[in-house]
């Protein structure tokens, strides 16, 4: 298994052409794609839901990729059951959305899908300790959930820090994603911080250069962090 991942954000790309723009990611050799999914209510937009997902699997097959569904919603247990049919293969929840979270992470896992959890940048890591032992990913949002081509918080390289040692602290194998305002530039703080999966949106599918080279300048800080 790779020591880093990219996971390129779908809610930055060109939704006329999106599956071209995944299949340049794949084709960069890109093996996760990020779905920001989110509900007008949670956060203070509307993106996709399902039907995408179920979009996307058969691209994802082909190019043996992981479907990460990041799920900014409010009441996330009512659709649990339409993404993990749609294809998803991993779920991730807000500590903030789930009043019973550990009933949560249970039912996700029993679809079938790899659990993973998060918080907004304002709540305590504390919120997250009791579902560390159980969960196979956990994101520590870098910006404030909503919105695309945001600029990263710059107090998460020591949340990121903290929720690294404790994983080591649990003996947790778990994935650390961290997702909002990620770049090449910052790259290389976030991974030595403790990260092992990045999220980025604009810095893919936005720019002045191909997804290609944006997939590439990712590559190499990996490389270096390596």
């Amino acid at each position: 298994m790779q020591r880093y991942q990219l996971a390129p954000s779908i809610l930055a790309a060109n939704f006329t052409r999106l599956g071209e723009d995944v299949r340049q990611a794949l084709q960069a050799g890109v093996s996760m794609i990020h779905v920001d999914v989110m509900d007008g209510h949670f956060v203070p937009n509307i993106s996709i839901g399902p039907m995408i997902v179920r979009a996307l699997r058969p691209l994802a097959d082909e190019y043996q990729a992981t479907l990460d569904v990041h799920l900014m919603i409010s009441d996330p247990d009512r659709y649990l059951e339409a993404f993990a049919t749609a294809g998803a293969d991993i779920l991730t929840v807000h500590v903030e959305t789930c009043p019973h979270l550990h009933r949560t992470v249970q039912r996700i896992r029993e679809l079938g899908v790899r659990p993973g959890v998060t918080l907004n940048p304002a709540t305590p890591l504390v919120a997250l300790e009791e579902m560390l032992p159980v969960v196979d990913q956990v994101l520590v949002m870098s910006v404030n959930p909503g919105f695309g081509g945001q600029s990263y918080i710059a107090a998460s390289t020591e949340r990121i820090r903290r929720l690294r040692q404790r994983l080591g602290e649990l003996g947790s194998v778990a994935a650390l994603e961290v997702d909002g305002g990620i770049t090449p530039d910052n790259a290389h703080e976030v991974l030595a911080a403790g990260a092992t999966v990045l999220v980025a949106g604009t810095a893919v599918f936005g720019g002045p250069h191909t997804i290609a080279e944006n997939v590439r300048a990712f590559q190499q800080v990996f490389e270096r962090q390596a």
